[in-house]
């Protein structure tokens, strides 16, 4: 193993943090896998699986069974991790502008195009090289408006060598799923049985230029660009949601370390076999997964556990009125799977009360919470 530390700058004067990462295996190997976790700081699943992974990854690459490359980074956003509001820790939103830490990710497609054009041949491997080296030229080009876009860049220069590019995430309360595009979905769906997904979600586009897009998109767009030459999709990603908020135990951070080893075995970056368990669900669209809002203020209460296979008409939830006790039902108005939901109990107007996977797109435009 071998640990660097990238230094980034804080806001205030004199001030810095440090972001730690650690590698396994031959530098340049080939399958190059990058995992991070805590891009939101704070949700913690994703931050013990990912140590609890390095841990693993120790141990075979002592017995020498690493054969690619992988590069994890534990505590991808220390910005984040150093934000606290009357003692409560707030890492998904940067407290100086506002800004989700995991959107607003630059589009290199666009920016690079012009690098490589005229310069593309029939060879594939040649051709990824070529993307790639113009990939990191854009990014040492790019100047940071701040601390947080400096975390941004530094971030997308881990990842963009990568073939597969893992970001763990969780939600409020939630089974365990997972969110890629349609390119990224055949090296995804190991992981995601490996895992238990119960809801495997697919959009090209999600909107917001989130963090496992920004890594992906460029191949995509390239791909469409430059139709005459041959362009793989060189590199895929995921963000994996590890559970709820509160489920962080090393019981559940050692089985998820485990299940991300294990894809990195079927990917071929750690030798060994792996059997895979038959998948928990199959791919639906992002597009067809509902939000469901709070369309009156009160109590909360569900009536429904999560994992539950729900149909249209459903009552999910019941919002308790605290002043005249009157109970308004939320139905949903798809069928699927009740997958996700926040971990308050309190409900606003226009609160985002849980998510269904439904396998028939309906929505359109931004398709990620904020």
């Amino acid at each position: 193993m071998r640990e660097t530390t990238i230094l980034l700058p804080g806001y205030g004067p004199a001030s810095f943090h440090n972001l730690t990462v650690l590698t396994f295996g031959t530098p340049g190997a080939r399958p190059h896998i990058y995992v991070q976790g805590g891009l939101h700081a704070d949700e913690g699943p994703g931050m013990l699986a990912a140590r609890m992974l390095a841990d693993l990854l120790a141990t075979v690459e002592a017995e020498g069974r690493v054969t690619g490359c992988v590069t994890v980074v534990p505590a991808a956003n220390p910005i984040g991790l150093s934000q606290f509001v009357h003692g409560d820790q707030t890492g998904r939103f940067d407290l100086y502008d506002g800004r989700n830490f995991n959107r607003d990710y630059p589009d290199l497609g666009d920016e690079i195009a012009p690098r490589i054009a005229g310069r593309l041949g029939r060879d594939p491997e040649t051709n990824v090289a070529l993307i790639r080296e113009a990939l990191r030229a854009a990014l040492d080009d790019r100047m940071a408006a701040g601390p947080t876009d400096h975390l941004r860049l530094e971030l997308l220069r881990l990842a963009m060598p990568a073939d597969v590019v893992l970001d763990l995430h969780c939600d409020g309360e939630a089974e365990v799923h997972l969110y890629t595009q349609p390119a990224s979905l055949d090296r995804m769906r190991a992981l995601a049985a490996l895992t238990g997904c119960r809801a495997l979600l697919l959009a090209e586009i999600s909107g917001g230029n989130p963090f496992d897009e920004a890594v992906v998109w460029p191949w995509v767009e390239l791909a469409r660009r430059f139709p005459d030459h041959p362009i793989p999709p060189a590199c895929a990603s995921a963000t994996l949601e590890l559970r709820g908020r509160s489920d962080v135990s090393r019981r559940l951070g050692a089985a998820d370390a485990t299940a991300i080893l294990r894809a990195l075995v079927h990917l071929g970056a750690v030798s060994g076999t792996v059997e895979l368990p038959p998948p928990a669900c199959e791919p639906t669209p992002l597009a067809g997964s509902e939000a469901l809002v709070a369309p009156v203020r009160g109590l909360l209460s569900y009536a429904v556990d999560l994992g539950a296979r729900v149909a249209e008409g459903d009552v999910i939830a019941e919002i308790t009125d605290v002043v005249t006790g009157e109970v308004t039902p939320v139905r949903t108005r798809t069928s699927g799977v009740f997958y996700a939901r926040p971990a308050t109990r309190i409900a606003e107007i226009g609160k985002r009360l849980g998510k269904i996977a439904g396998a028939e797109p309906f929505r359109d435009g931004l398709l990620l919470s904020p």
